[in-house]
């Protein structure tokens, strides 16, 4: 009998062009779509008209910070008695202070500790919303109900009162040290965002993947959690940025806040209020000057949110 041939299997090798689960296929797809998200917040902050105007305005009050000699040739320390409390002119816009010192030159100058403060403090308050609501946003548990706490113990002091307890307390108010006390209160409350926008994502099936696929925490919280739960924070620090100039205004003007030979608008405010019925305009120059700031800060926080979280729109 002849044997029978049985042609044996072959088996073919794993073709190794193949990407794996989670590979640089799925790394390419995710920077598509962070970009696609990107090219769409841009095109939607663009075609609103707020966001235009905000812009414009915030252009123009952060060049009289970084270049307050392109606006005024004027020096606003130089002031002279003898034209003390000038009504607004042709040589002296705003008219004079109470030292006899040039008054627009002075409010275009006060821009610069004004927006310093409010920038120092988003940034700082920002650094450490981040880290204690991605932190407890994750971890959850004890984590999470030990940093909430601490949170809501901090919450429970008004910032103003706050603020005033230790800044009286302090020999010397410049710059930092006014921005380091609002910094110590002022960042519950968008730490408490921060969480909320991370439970949010903490569980969406892109997480749970990379956790499948043996991802660290710190690899898990930086690539996947932290780019997707930044968008209303981001929003909320600009608005933040506003009410910070709109908060020191506030603790200058009842006198502990910054302090000569400073500029700023709320020493300009604490100064001129003494003067309000017999000459208003040295009030009203300044409020103008933190209305508008605040005003475009805020409005532009309010489209940025939209903008990254089309879901926050009502």
């Amino acid at each position: 009998m002849s044997e029978i041939h049985r042609p044996e299997a072959r088996v073919e090798p794993i073709d190794s062009t193949i990407e794996p689960v989670g590979g640089s296929a799925t790394s390419k797809t995710k920077k598509v779509e962070e970009a696609s998200l990107l090219a769409d917040a841009w095109r939607s902050l663009r075609r609103n008209p707020w966001f235009i105007v905000s812009a414009v305005l915030l252009v123009l009050f952060l060049g009289m910070a970084l270049f307050p000699q392109l606006f005024t040739n004027n020096d606003p320390r130089e002031c002279l008695l003898g034209r003390s409390r000038q009504s607004p002119s042709a040589e002296h816009w705003f008219g004079t202070d109470v030292q006899g010192c040039d008054y627009y030159s002075r409010v275009i100058y006060g821009a610069r500790n004004s927006i310093a403060v409010g920038f120092i403090v988003a940034i700082g308050t920002f650094i450490i919303a981040v880290v204690l609501g991605l932190v407890a946003g994750y971890f959850g548990s004890w984590v999470d109900a030990v940093i909430s706490r601490i949170t809501d113990m901090v919450f429970a002091v008004p910032y103003i009162l706050g603020a005033l307890v230790f800044l009286n307390v302090l020999e010397s108010r410049g710059v930092r040290e006014v921005a380091f006390v609002l910094i110590i209160f002022m960042w519950p409350t968008m730490t408490r965002l921060m969480r909320g926008s991370v439970i949010s994502v903490v569980n969406s099936e892109f997480v749970l993947a990379a956790r499948a696929l043996g991802a660290g925490p710190i690899t898990i919280m930086r690539r996947h959690i932290l780019p997707n739960s930044l968008g209303p924070v981001i929003g909320y620090a600009t608005v933040f940025t506003g009410i910070i100039i709109g908060a020191e205004a506030t603790l200058t003007f009842l006198g502990v806040g910054l302090q000569l030979p400073a500029i700023s608008w709320g020493l300009q405010l604490s100064d001129a209020q003494p003067f309000l019925q017999t000459v208003p305009h040295l009030l009203l120059f300044p409020v103008i000057f933190v209305g508008l700031t605040v005003f475009a800060f805020m409005t532009m926080g309010d489209a940025i949110r939209d903008a990254l979280d089309p879901k926050s729109k009502k």
